[in-house]
């Protein structure tokens, strides 16, 4: 395990990753430093987005960049849970059951289109993602650290899908939508491509598994203020009252806007939390843990709006620590 790293260094680092993946991943800065501040908060990451925007290529390269081992799992209706875990096999050489680990056991996992398989095998996620282990045939045994999930999923085909329930939706500490490109950064993209000749960028490896803990461990050095710790909970308690939503976001929203914001103020180069910080996080961390009412579906305001729309309207904070 390295030396403990400050909030600056862990800062240095981050923006260094951030460079090297978006050497392959262009013209996604906000997106690719959301999903950074998901694996620095300790999280796991929904990616929502229309195919081909280069889901898969930014998990792979996220890998890449922090020195983690990458398993990528396609999911389809066949899947089963014990395809995701792992399951014990007879070894006819020893004569013993023996485990065999399942691609769940990496540092980071890639679940690709993860609504289009069954709940149950979805459920396989649960325990790892939320405990950090997988219990099989009556063994509980650890996955390796860091943990970090990276699932995408497909919001435009509803046949052969199944929606991930409220609970597993509450276990992703954020939910990222990529969009199109600008035509600028589009065509940048393709000279880029006949630039290398290659089909996709090299990345170099810039931290390791022990070194990204370090990261993650820095964040409980940045400082965040009484009065801002209120506004996080006027936030959430917001989602509970707000007229057009059904189910407000549960406590893990306010936990996720604590551990997000602080990761936000180490990109910025502060070991404290401002208002600011929240803000910009409030939609990624929020808009997936509530539920709207049903009615508004046909006059097709989403969640994301009506997150927004609390962000605007509840009253922000005076007072920020100081440096």
């Amino acid at each position: 395990m390295p030396a403990g790293l400050t909030p600056a260094q862990t800062g240095q680092r981050a923006h260094a990753v951030l460079d090297e993946v978006a050497r392959a991943v262009v013209g996604k800065r906000p997106a690719l430093e959301l999903v950074l501040l998901g694996v620095l908060a300790g999280g796991h990451v929904l990616i929502e987005d229309l195919p081909g925007l280069g889901k898969t290529l930014l998990a792979r390269s996220f890998a890449t960049a922090l020195g983690l081992e990458f398993t990528r799992i396609q999911f389809t209706p066949d899947l089963l849970p014990s395809d995701v875990t792992g399951a014990p096999f007879y070894d006819q050489r020893s004569g013993e059951m023996l485990f065999r680990p399942g691609p769940v056991f990496t540092h980071l996992l890639l679940a690709d289109e993860i609504n289009r398989t069954p709940p149950k095998t979805q459920a396989a996620l649960l325990e790892a993602m939320a405990e950090g282990q997988v219990s099989v045939d009556g063994a509980t045994r650890p996955l390796p650290r860091p943990f970090v999930v990276i699932a995408t999923d497909n919001p435009i085909e509803y046949e052969g899908t199944y929606a991930l329930p409220e609970a597993q939706l509450d276990r992703f500490l954020l939910r990222v939508r990529m969009g199109y490109l600008p035509p600028a950064d589009e065509t940048a993209m393709l000279r880029r491509r006949l630039d290398r000749a290659e089909p996709e960028a090299v990345l170099r490896a810039l931290t390791d598994p022990a070194e990204v803990l370090a990261m993650r461990a820095s964040l409980e050095a940045v400082e965040v203020d009484d009065d801002l710790l209120g506004y996080i909970i006027g936030l959430v308690t917001a989602t509970r009252k707000h007229a057009q939503i059904q189910v407000g976001a549960s406590p893990r929203g306010g936990l996720a806007l604590v551990q997000l914001a602080r990761g936000r103020a180490v990109l910025d180069g502060r070991d404290f939390v401002t208002p600011e910080d929240v803000k910009a996080v409030a939609v990624p961390a929020l808009a997936h843990r509530i539920t709207l009412r049903p009615e508004l579906w046909v006059r097709r305001i989403n969640a994301d709006d009506v997150v927004q729309g609390i962000v605007d309207s509840v009253a922000t904070p005076r007072t920020v620590p100081q440096p």
